[in-house]
């Protein structure tokens, strides 16, 4: 009877153990399932031959904001082949890039997807870091010549620090050329070739170790790479996090670099009774400061943007409509650029016939904040007298909001 007892007490444990094993399994189901992309969302796949890898186990992770997760693995066969199939973090035409990498070892390939891409990788375990070939994205292939790059890099380092012919000094200055270098390779062939690519946003959290090369809190010229790509993911994807982020880290390092400003910061109310309006002034093509009150007799389309968004020259064509119209009857458009690249600036608007300036500092300028520029292109209509009328979400119909004013 007290052998029967006690079965029955051992088999109530073991019910309760197993039913806590599965409540501990549901939770972190239900978190994992949180904190990931959504199961209902659309899937990208990966896959490929890795060779020279037999037994091996190739990792598929996501380089998340909060560290890196685990996706998927398998272990690879003699041909090397495999294939990942992800339901992708991206859920709409407005959700930003996302970043992955596989791994075996300490040996990673790192790539980008945007929603739905069917990405291929081939590869040979030995070299798998330097000499894989990826398709399916531009951006993918990009990065991987910022790794390439990376890895020079450290195999310059590593060269200089063991030549016993040079002293400490000599090592520390001469690593810091290396470095900046590599820097401004990135600078001009990466990012401001195309700031809002996913290959930008990789290229300015490179690392060695633990260190990051681009110093976001204190290196006034870093800072402003920061703020170029924050402004066109800003434009591209406002909403996601890894946007939020980005634009977090470039208002930090701008605070912390930047001089005294002039009265734009502190904003005297008078003159704001005076003009209707904030006032500010920025460089024209020609280096010459536009200001806002110059136009106080004309009515005043005041548009922000940035050539480099891929419906600007169509909307450029409907501003040349608007003011061949009515230009002659008062109208002027102010246009501020917030592209990064100062160059493709000049080349886009060295035809237009308005007001064009430049301002380097993009969507984290506090002129542009002070607006709520809150995405681009972004609008106002300001009246004769220099009097605030219109925002663009205001203005239901573009031609009569002018009218009015005129």
């Amino acid at each position: 009877m007290r052998k029967r007892k006690a079965q029955n007490l051992n088999q109530n444990i073991m019910r309760g153990v197993i039913a806590m094993a599965l409540i501990v399994l549901l939770v972190c189901y239900l978190f994992l399932t949180m904190v990931s992309c959504s199961p209902a969302g659309p899937t990208f796949s990966v896959s490929g031959n890795v060779t020279s890898a037999e037994d091996s186990t190739l990792i598929l992770e996501q380089m998340a904001l909060d560290g890196v997760r685990p996706l998927d693995s398998v272990r690879l066969q003699t041909d090397g082949t495999f294939l990942f199939k992800v339901r992708a973090c991206a859920q709409d035409s407005t959700a930003a890039p996302e970043f992955y990498r596989l791994r075996i070892a300490s040996q990673v390939i790192n790539f980008a997807v945007d929603s739905t891409e069917d990405i291929t990788v081939q590869a040979d375990f030995p070299t798998m870091a330097t000499g894989y070939d990826i398709q399916g994205n531009e951006a993918s292939r990009t990065m991987k010549t910022v790794s390439l790059l990376n890895i020079q890099l450290q195999q310059q380092l590593r060269r200089l620090f063991d030549d016993n012919t040079l002293s400490t000094l000599e090592k520390a200055d001469r690593a810091q050329q290396l470095v900046d270098a590599y820097k401004q390779q990135l600078k001009a062939d990466i990012i401001l070739r195309d700031p809002a690519s996913p290959a930008a946003y990789f290229a300015l959290f490179q690392t060695i170790g633990p260190q990051m090369l681009f110093n976001p809190e204190t290196d006034k010229s870093d800072v402003q790479y920061f703020a170029a790509v924050a402004t066109q993911w800003d434009a591209l994807y406002p909403a996601a996090a890894r946007t939020v982020n980005l634009r977090n880290i470039a208002m930090r390092g701008l605070r912390n670099t930047r001089p005294a400003r002039p009265w734009e910061l502190n904003i005297d109310g008078e003159k704001i009774k005076e003009t209707g309006i904030i006032d500010f002034g920025f460089p024209d093509i020609n280096g010459r400061e536009r200001r806002l009150s110059e136009f106080q007799e004309n009515v005043v389309l005041l548009d922000f943007t940035a050539y480099s968004l891929p419906a600007s020259q169509q909307r450029n064509i409907e501003l040349r409509e608007l003011y061949s119209q009515y230009h002659s009857r008062g109208l002027e458009i102010l246009q501020v650029s917030l592209d990064a690249d100062e160059h493709f600036w000049k080349t886009s608007c060295e035809q237009l016939p308005w007001v064009c300036v430049h301002c380097a500092e993009g969507l984290l300028n506090d002129i542009v904040q002070l607006y709520a520029v809150q995405g681009l292109p972004s609008i106002f209509i300001i009246g004769r007298g220099s009097e605030m009328k219109a925002r663009g979400e205001q203005i239901t119909d573009l031609k009569k909001a002018i009218e009015r004013e005129l």
